[in-house]
């Protein structure tokens, strides 16, 4: 029998790896997007638009910003909707007095909510004609010139009050009053107060519990806010708010503002994304 030299015979070739269909790739790249979206929104900035009036004069509506979110800490709310729901808070801190939040209403129907911090564990609270009462010292109100905004799709008559709407040369705009409030410590911020409204303006003490926030807006008239009860907590006929918030429901700090319509925009019509911007909102900071 003959033998077969084995050093001379040709390598085996290797099978061809397997190729990729481009269906797989076009899902293993929109799989690791995702993935890097969801990150950058957990734990570093988060978009939010403005939907009420609520935090006039500073935010309008149809404003636009980025909320830091590694400034108190990481929660279950620090993720988008909440999942995974990972029980309390690590990196936490407390939020100074003046900040604008954003965080996690306490309601049955909750959602995301952009409020001023008033109050931190322990300070009390009180509403005494209209003047914000901070640990038994009466909060500086100043007034100042009066708020003025155009009225538009964005903030229109059923935003202002009719007695606030004056008309000059064809423009229609709102003009209402506006203080400047002081904080201990020199945290100063614009405020609205239009009239004197009892359950808003005259309140019982409060005692902010360990572990929550108190938080109001800055329209102080038209704000559902830590001066009233939550739903869930609210007795019939009571007026509604959002309570003491718990710390692990804050979830960022609001930076800047990056975009700003008036919502007279048609989105079939590019050119008029332009002339619905307001211009003169973007790169706004936050104190």
């Amino acid at each position: 029998m003959a033998e077969v030299d084995t050093a001379t015979r040709p390598p085996a070739s290797a099978p061809p790896p397997a190729k990729r269909s481009e269906l797989s790739e076009t899902i293993r790249f929109l799989l690791k997007l995702a993935l890097i979206v969801w990150l950058f929104r957990s734990f570093v900035f988060a978009p939010f638009s403005i939907p009420s009036e609520s935090m006039l004069p500073r935010l309008l509506i149809g404003d636009y910003l980025f909320v830091s979110k590694w400034n108190y800490g990481y929660s279950r709310w620090s993720m988008p909707f909440g999942v995974p729901p990972v029980p309390g808070r690590v990196f936490a801190s407390v939020p100074a007095r003046g900040d604008t939040v954003v965080f996690r209403s306490k309601a049955p129907d909750d959602h995301d909510v952009i409020k001023r911090v008033i109050g931190l564990p322990g300070d009390t609270i009180q509403m005494r004609q209209g003047q914000l009462i901070l640990n038994g010292q009466a909060i500086p109100k100043q007034r100042v010139a009066d708020f003025i905004v155009p009225l538009s799709p964005n903030f229109s008559a059923r935003e202002c009050d009719a007695e606030f709407i004056q008309s000059a040369a064809g423009t229609a705009t709102c003009r209402i009053p506006r203080f400047r409030e002081t904080l201990p410590g020199g945290r100063s911020y614009d405020v609205l107060d239009q009239r004197y409204i009892p359950d808003a303006d005259d309140t019982a003490l409060y005692t902010v519990p360990a572990g929550n926030v108190f938080l109001m807006g800055d329209n102080r008239d038209d704000s559902a806010d830590s001066r009233f009860p939550s739903s869930d907590e609210a007795l019939p006929g009571q007026p509604q708010g959002m309570g003491f918030i718990p710390l692990d429901r804050v979830q960022g700090k609001a930076v800047i503002i990056f975009w700003s319509t008036d919502g007279s925009a048609n989105w079939l019509l590019p050119w008029t994304w332009i002339t619905a911007a307001r211009w003169d909102r973007l790169g706004r900071g936050f104190d």
